[in-house]
């Protein structure tokens, strides 16, 4: 039996590694996607006041703070029974769109544009952000530094940070939106929709319009027969803040709908010894293992997901290139994993879109006192928070972050200290899909005599790349690159040969 280990992965948020194992004839017999990395959080939010909670979790991770920010506002909401006012929600929102735009644009170009626009085989010194923006121009670079920028802006000029934000509170926010800000706003989501519609042009330009990255993309190597989650609102659109949950099956059926509260009689996980990493299943269908079907309960929650579940966005652009996408890839739904490129972007626009919606809303001024009286003051602050007055117990919420459906489940005592956390991050429910992919595009570039190239390792990676993965508390380096080793070794697990990028 060969092995091939692939420590650390490149291009994610996060450490893992890929261990990956040949017959003895060569062939790829199985492969394992591990997270050698232990988190803790869901201990380490016990025996804390259920309000810091949408402050600590926060801190798992440093890609989407935000992300883990608005679910713990939701769960904590849920926890003392109170419901924010219609501003509170529509700030909460506003922020949160900000935020997907700034990570959606980080993965589209950083993270896994540089597979397509360098292409899947080019020397690893310029397979990066750098050799993009030599290729394309200095000009493309600078539009995504400016747009990432802008909405970390906006992020801090809400949220007092912009990263790890201080803005939402158990029943509402922290801090209304003034006339000032809310135009501030407003010319940060203008340009990210035109931003949206350049990355659009962008992409017609370097992948559609290139035959092998589309025969690439709609290749079996990298297809799964799964079900797809995601959020939707009350017309079945994607929502990322507020919805509900709806699993739909292979052919695009639905097959399940639930509200966050309920996921426990959805949801269950399994668990393998050697990743710390769990592996969620449809608990009405059953764990089979990592294979496909409508017999497996495993299931994607991916942007393809949420489009695959949804039956369409709910602002025009987004929506125009939502069936432009299922045209192009011969109807819905789509099981192509490297399509979930597409369907990112297709989210860039429904955020961008969604963004300038909220910030023109007449509502989302409501709260600023404007230099009134105390008294106006008190009145005016509970457009933007309802205090909480119930004792405190149980909750669980749901946002859609942007690699993947994000659950928290909080108990307290009756003085609203926490006693038990459960977390399902969009990863972990993508923890199984994941450890297909790689071994069913392993098995179609490794060789039989166990040699790997450069860009034979780089379209393993791409597997896992398309679903974005944050590991949590991401492992760096100090020359500011991610070194992988491959060793492979003979059935006797005699050394072959050895390849290392330090």
């Amino acid at each position: 039996m060969k092995r091939i280990t692939i420590d650390p992965i490149t291009r994610l948020e996060g450490h893992g590694k890929i261990e990956v194992f040949l017959n003895d004839n060569g062939e790829v017999e199985n492969v394992y996607f591990q997270v050698p990395e232990l988190r803790g959080f869901e201990q380490f939010c016990v025996g804390r006041p259920v309000e810091e909670l949408p402050r600590i979790t926060t801190r798992i991770c440093g890609v989407c703070p935000e992300a883990h920010h608005m679910a713990g506002a939701k769960a904590a909401d849920a926890v003392y029974h109170v419901d924010p006012p219609p501003t509170a929600k529509k700030l909460r929102e506003l922020l949160y769109m900000a935020f997907y735009i700034t990570d959606h644009t980080t993965h589209f170009y950083i993270l896994g544009g540089p597979d397509f626009v360098m292409g899947p085989d080019a020397p690893v010194a310029e397979r990066n952000i750098l050799g993009v923006i030599a290729k394309v121009g200095a000009e493309i670079g600078l539009k995504v530094i400016h747009m990432r920028k802008h909405c970390h802006n906006i992020i801090k000029m809400m949220g007092g940070r912009s990263i790890h934000p201080v803005f939402a509170l158990p029943g509402g926010v922290s801090k209304a939106m003034n006339e000032e800000e809310r135009q501030k706003a407003e010319e940060v989501a203008r340009e990210a929709v035109e931003f949206s519609k350049f990355t659009f042009q962008l992409f017609e330009d370097i992948v559609l319009k290139n035959s092998e990255y589309v025969k690439l993309i709609t290749s079996d190597a990298y297809a799964h027969q799964t079900y797809n989650m995601g959020m939707v609102d009350e017309n079945n659109h994607i929502a990322f803040y507020e919805g509900k949950v709806r699993v739909t099956d292979q052919e695009g059926n639905e097959f399940a709908k639930f509200e966050a509260k309920d996921y426990r009689d959805h949801i269950a996980e399994h668990v393998e010894p050697y990743s710390y990493l769990k592996y969620p299943y449809l608990k009405n269908v059953g764990w089979k293992g990592f294979v496909d079907g409508k017999d497996s309960g495993v299931y994607k929650a991916t942007p393809l997901s949420r489009c695959n579940a949804a039956d369409g966005m709910a602002t025009p652009l987004a929506q125009a290139e939502y069936e432009k996408m299922y045209k192009t890839l011969g109807g819905k739904p789509v099981h192509a994993t490297l399509a979930t490129h597409w369907a990112r972007i297709i989210e860039l626009m429904f955020a961008s879109e969604r963004m300038l919606e909220l910030a023109t809303d007449p509502d989302i001024t409501k709260g600023s006192p404007h230099g009134t009286t105390k008294g106006i003051e008190r009145a005016l602050a509970k457009e933007i928070r309802t205090i909480p007055t119930a004792t405190p117990d149980e909750g669980v919420a749901v946002v859609e972050a942007p690699r993947g459906t994000l659950f928290h489940h909080y108990k307290t005592d009756e003085n609203g200290i926490v006693t038990e956390v459960n977390l399902i991050v969009g990863t972990t429910n993508n923890n199984a899909p994941i450890s297909m992919s790689l071994k069913k595009a392993a098995q179609g570039v490794i060789t039989k005599n166990g040699e790997i190239t450069e860009g034979a390792l780089n379209l393993v990676e791409m597997a896992f790349r398309a679903y974005d993965p944050c590991l949590g508390c991401a492992t760096h380096t100090l020359p500011g690159h991610m070194p992988i080793e491959i060793i492979v070794y003979d059935k006797d697990r005699n050394e072959i040969s050895r390849r290392s990028r330090l």
